[in-house]
C-alpha cells in the first residue's frame, strides 16, 4: 500500500466509520466514534476492548494512563505508535466504562474484520480478556495465557494472535508490568516491525477483568 499522503490517506478514510446507530446504549453514551489509528499497512495490529472516557474525549484508542503504559512498552521494544495500528473491538464508549455486551461486540465485528482484512497484519495483539475472548471465540484466562501465540481464523484467513494483559493491569498490579513489557517486545520480534530501519523507538475495574 502507498505510504504517501494520497492513496494512504484514502485507504485510512475507507476504514473509518462515519456513523452507526446499531447499539442504542453506546450511541447515547458516546460523544464520538473512535476509529483505529496508525498505518493502513501496519504489520502489527493491537486490538483493545473499547474506548474509555479519555479515548471518547480525544477520539483515539489507548490514550490516558493505559496509553502511557502502552507507549512506554512500545518504546522499550524499539517502536513508536507510528509503527503500529491500534484499534478496538467496539468503537463507541460503553456507559460507565462497562464491558461491551455480546450484541454490541457482534454489531461492531464487521468493522474490525474489515480493518484486519485491509491490513493483513503479520501479528495481532489482543490487549485484555475481552478482545482475546472475542477474537478467539472461547474463554481466556488472560493472566495465565498472556504471552502465548495462537492461530485464529479472522477475516477469512488463519492469522497469528498474541495474547496480552491490558496495559491498565500493570497499574493495578505492578507484578504484571515485566510480563506486559516482555509480551510487547515479543510482538515486535514476531511481527518483524522492530527490525526495520527507521522504526521510531525513542520515542475501570479489577485485575481479573482485564
Amino acid at each position: 500500500m502507498s505510504e504517501d499522503g494520497g492513496d494512504g490517506a484514502a485507504l485510512d478514510e475507507d476504514l473509518r466509520v462515519p456513523s452507526c446507530e446499531r447499539c442504542p446504549a453506546l450511541v447515547e453514551s458516546r460523544s464520538r466514534i473512535v476509529d483505529g489509528v496508525g498505518p493502513t499497512d501496519a504489520d502489527l495490529l493491537f486490538v483493545g476492548e473499547g474506548p474509555g472516557a479519555t479515548e471518547d474525549e480525544e477520539g483515539e484508542p489507548f490514550v490516558g494512563r493505559s496509553g502511557d503504559v502502552l507507549d512506554e512498552a512500545l518504546r522499550d521494544a524499539g517502536l513508536a505508535r507510528a509503527d503500529v495500528r491500534i484499534t478496538n473491538c467496539v468503537r463507541c464508549r460503553p456507559p460507565d466504562n462497562r464491558d461491551p455486551t455480546t450484541d454490541e461486540l457482534a454489531n461492531c465485528r464487521g468493522h474490525l474484520e474489515s480493518e484486519i482484512e485491509r491490513l493483513a497484519p503479520e501479528l495481532i495483539v489482543t490487549l485484555g480478556k475481552v478482545p482475546s475472548e472475542h477474537l478467539l471465540d472461547r474463554s481466556v484466562a488472560i493472566t495465565g495465557e498472556s504471552g502465548g501465540v495462537v492461530d485464529a481464523r479472522l477475516a477469512g484467513e488463519s492469522r497469528r494472535v498474541l495474547l496480552s494483559v491490558h496495559p491498565a493491569a500493570t497499574l493495578y498490579d505492578r507484578s504484571q508490568r515485566d510480563g506486559f513489557f516482555e509480551t510487547i517486545a515479543r510482538a515486535a520480534e514476531l511481527s518483524g516491525v522492530g527490525d526495520r530501519e527507521g522504526s521510531g523507538g525513542d520515542g475501570q475495574s479489577r485485575l481479573g477483568e482485564f
